[in-house]
């Protein structure tokens, strides 16, 4: 059971670096896209705007990415919390039909006798 949760972490990190990568990559292309409508720019300019766009671009969506993050791991406990109050109900509301029908039972038992 370790294993696969290692080997689940492992293809979870391997997924989010891909990820990553495939988003920075997105930032680059439209760099290029946003500094190609700017032809009047130097090759040192163009290349100054592509990296403050990048940037920026990149510190968006890891503050976006941190947030959500978080959040999910509010949810997480949520809904664990609901669950488990969840199972507790349904646990008891098995055990008392299961004693109600059994009381029964027995009821019916006694007046055959």
């Amino acid at each position: 059971m370790k294993r696969d949760e290692e080997t689940a972490r492992g293809l979870a990190q391997v997924e989010g670096y891909l990820l990553w990568n495939a988003e920075v990559d997105e930032a680059r292309r439209q760099a290029g896209r946003f500094t190609d409508q700017l032809p009047w720019l130097t090759a040192a300019q163009r290349e100054d705007v592509e990296r403050v766009y990048v940037t920026d671009r990149v510190a968006v969506c890891r503050e976006a990415l941190t947030r959500i993050a978080g959040r999910a791991t509010e949810l997480r406990g949520e809904y664990t919390a609901r669950y488990e109050r969840l199972r507790v109900r349904c646990v008891a509301a098995s055990v008392m039909t299961v004693g109600a029908v059994s009381g029964a039972c027995a009821a019916v038992s006694l007046i055959n006798r």
